[in-house]
């Protein structure tokens, strides 16, 4: 479906279209996977992916907002990896975050210059539940992420991996009203971020769920972390937040969980995921390194156009 046939339909996001919401649902149901294996995409170059390895993709991403590809180039260190992936699936608009390489697509690797500073994806520490950019503002809102392995720690980061669509799903059917609360445009407030004094970003706040009307789909802004974050004063989001931490466990049979080996990767539509604590001890090869790539379209709805 094109993206000008998205916008022409009634949104099942929308609570006053619950007969789009409930066809919507049973069709999502239905096709969602059970197991982080059911994601898995083998392909020969994801630098030159072939028209049946995206025909496959455009499956995956129709089920699930995401995907795993599995690939053979192994350790190999070449940034261009993830962004010709990008190209093929219609993402072109790099967000050049403050901590991105110059190339805009950032090195995640421990550097404990930047873990002082508490950017925690450059340490070995956990990584709680979050969407990527949660603090952007509206206007660059993190659609699409590509994750590519280089390396894979020696112990654990293993990635957890949820479709907000399914979060959405669960929410909505426990009670209509915690959606409700969640999509208020001062649900969720990230604080500013000041270093030495100086306002290197300013407090950002939004919803949690919104739609996004340049597709018709569903955005999640979201994090886990409690430090700071300012969540709207009123009983019924406190209870929408508590469900919705509740619902982000093993338990979730939503919950995907994955550890990305060399010439893996990931690409979503900004699902959820988290991160657990890693060990590099005896590493021979310099560690953990994966590339990372955020951008503000979503993949291509038909990847075999």
């Amino acid at each position: 479906m094109s993206t000008m046939d998205q916008q022409s339909q009634p949104s099942p996001f929308l609570l006053e279209n619950e007969a789009v919401y409930q066809a919507w649902r049973e069709q999502k149901l239905a096709a969602y996977p059970q197991d982080a294996s059911e994601l898995i995409v083998e392909v020969a170059d994801p630098r030159a992916l072939s028209d049946a390895e995206k025909s496959l993709m455009s499956v995956l991403f129709n089920c699930s907002n995401m995907l795993i590809y599995n690939s053979n180039l192994s350790s190999l260190e070449d940034k261009d990896i993830p962004r010709k992936i990008g190209e093929q699936l219609g993402l072109h608009h790099l967000d050049p975050n403050m901590l991105a390489d110059d190339d805009g697509i950032t090195s995640l690797t421990v550097v404990p210059g930047k873990l002082k500073r508490g950017y925690i994806p450059y340490s070995d520490k956990r990584l709680l539940w979050h969407t990527d950019g949660y603090y952007n503002k509206p206007e660059q809102q993190i659609r699409a992420v590509i994750l590519h392995c280089v390396r894979p720690a020696v112990e654990g980061g293993e990635n957890g991996l949820v479709d907000p669509e399914m979060i959405y799903i669960q929410l909505r059917d426990m009670n209509p009203d915690y959606i409700r609360a969640l999509m208020h445009p001062q649900a969720m407030t990230i604080p500013a971020n000041v270093e030495s004094g100086e306002v290197t970003r300013a407090a950002q706040s939004g919803p949690v769920f919104s739609l996004d009307f340049a597709t018709n789909c569903l955005h999640m802004r979201y994090t886990a972390r409690t430090r700071s974050i300012e969540w709207r004063d009123d009983l019924l989001t406190k209870q929408a937040v508590d469900c919705l931490t509740d619902l982000l466990n093993d338990e979730n049979p939503y919950v995907f969980n994955h550890i990305l080996s060399s010439g893996q990767g990931l690409v979503c539509n900004n699902v959820l995921h988290s991160r657990t604590a890693f060990s590099d001890t005896n590493a021979q090869d310099g560690g953990r390194l994966l590339y990372r790539a955020r951008y503000y379209e979503r993949v291509s709805d038909d990847l075999t156009e």
